[in-house]
């Protein structure tokens, strides 16, 4: 016998136009914008890279928590996508429908303490688009990343413009949904598909892997993701790895860089501490900063708020 589900036809949603949002549009950063500039010395080395890497047509992965979105780093990392110098932008979900939002009504991010108590929380009707995405990329065989972008596109949202999914749909510059089911509150809707969704995801997941191919000599950034950005970077780097060493090349020497908040002490960065160690579990520092470049690559810490480091490097990556 199955076990009881919840029958999701008991939900009640409500229109978007109802929801107290904390962010506008207001908190986007153009290139123009003020910045409080960060004076850590990884950035301009991160830079260089960068610049390197893009020129020789290496990969140039940002792998992106939804905070750096949230912290309004969106129109940012269009222009450095329009520049050819991102080739791949990979968010969780969370970050996916902060995009999606921003896009639909140029407001976003509800009050959990408020709406959970509610039970109002992530039922807004609207945002299910996403669900209707995910459909139509299992439908069409492609990722979840690719759909949304395509449906920003094509319902010509108000607010595409500083959309990130879409800049990256009409540049052919893959931009990838990584989710994990029952994290997101599209999950919550009487639309989600769990099928569809696993299939769209999955797919961005393979073209995430085929990025990591180019990786030799690239660059990447792991922007405030503590768990999707070091878990789903190491599958793919382990099957990109299996199929160099089956075609005679290897993935070894490329540039690594955690952008958070945790404290760490800036020497040892590269030894693996003890599991006594609190740091050991989390995840940027073990998989990123010293794991997945033990082979020969660089890796470089970078702690600050998002609104701070990332306009840096930005602005770093063009001045030369």
């Amino acid at each position: 016998m199955p076990y009881k589900q919840f029958d999701r036809a008991r939900l009640t949603l409500k229109p978007l136009g109802e929801r107290e949002h904390d962010l506008t549009r207001e908190c986007l950063i153009y290139p123009d914008t003020p910045y409080e500039r960060c004076g850590h010395p990884a950035l301009p080395v991160l830079a260089d890279r960068i610049r390197a890497a893009s020129g020789s047509g290496r990969s140039v992965i940002l792998m992106l928590g939804a905070h750096v979105l949230r912290r309004g780093a969106g129109p940012l990392l269009i222009d450095l996508m329009r520049r050819g110098l991102v080739s791949h932008i990979a968010l969780n979900g969370a970050g996916a429908i902060h995009d999606y939002e921003l896009a639909l009504i140029g407001r976003t991010c509800e009050s959990v303490a408020r709406y959970v108590h509610s039970g109002e929380f992530g039922l807004w009707r609207e945002t299910g688009g996403i669900n209707t995405a995910a459909l139509d990329a299992q439908r069409d065989g492609i990722g979840l990343g690719e759909a949304l972008g395509r449906k920003i596109v094509a319902d010509r949202l108000p607010y595409g413009d500083t959309s990130v999914l879409a800049e990256g749909y009409r540049l052919g510059v893959p931009v990838t949904v990584h989710v994990s089911i029952g994290q997101d509150i599209v999950h919550e809707h009487p639309t989600c598909d769990g099928a569809a969704t696993g299939a769209a995801s999955y797919a961005d997941f393979l073209v995430f892997t085929q990025s990591v191919c180019g990786l030799e000599g690239g660059v990447l950034l792991n922007i405030g993701t503590a768990v999707m950005g070091p878990e789903v970077f190491l599958k793919a780097l382990a099957m990109a790895r299996n199929a160099a060493v089956r075609e005679g090349c290897a993935i070894q020497r490329f540039t690594a860089g955690v952008f958070d908040l945790m404290p760490l002490d800036e020497e040892g960065l590269r030894e693996e501490a003890p599991r006594s160690d609190p740091k050991y579990y989390f995840r940027p520092y073990k998989t990123i900063l010293v794991r997945t470049v033990a082979d020969g690559g660089d890796s470089y810490y970078v702690r600050g708020d998002h609104r701070d480091t990332v306009p840096t490097l930005y602005h770093l990556i063009l001045e030369q």
